[in-house]
């Protein structure tokens, strides 16, 4: 009895998947049909001409305030401290203004990329202990310098924090 049941079951399984064919020749007409309505909007669809105009490129120029552009107080600012190695740059100074932070190198340098083309030296910098890209946007030997540059940074990139470099 169990050897019918089971012998039954399996031909309905295979005359099951047999029946789902699909036919080739339904896939071709199908593609014929769509060819010729491609056709049809091709023959109906306009002529146009392109036009080409040229467009003026002004450079852009970073920001240097020539004053102090906030009233904070550079002894309160908050400094993080890391032991980071140069990827892409000409070097740090003691404190540096980041601008972002990437576990991707190739999204750090596209930063990088982008604050270069601002005008900045832009530079990326790695560390190890946090698996971590850092793009510094300018780097300076003193502090008040730093935190100036980073409060004029933050007007775009507002997230931008000072990294002191062991």
């Amino acid at each position: 009895m169990k050897k019918n049941f089971v012998l039954g079951i399996g031909l309905s399984a295979a005359l099951a998947m047999t029946s789902c064919k699909s036919s080739e020749s339904a896939y071709k007409k199908a593609y014929e049909k769509a060819k010729q309505q491609q056709v049809v909007a091709a023959e109906q669809e306009p002529v146009q001409t392109q036009t080409t105009t040229q467009v003026e490129v002004t450079p852009v120029t970073p920001v240097t305030p020539q004053e102090p552009v906030s009233t904070t107080d550079v002894n309160t600012v908050q400094v993080q401290t890391e032991n980071v190695t140069v990827v892409s740059g000409s070097g740090l100074k003691a404190y540096s203004v980041v601008c972002g932070s990437f576990s991707l190198k190739a999204n750090a340098e596209g930063l990088q990329k982008t604050l270069s083309n601002a005008g900045y030296n832009a530079q990326v910098v790695y560390n190890g202990e946090k698996n971590m890209y850092r793009v510094v946007a300018s780097t300076f030997d003193d502090k008040a310098a730093a935190v100036q540059s980073r409060d004029v940074l933050r007007g775009t990139y507002s997230d931008a924090w000072l990294l002191y470099s062991k």
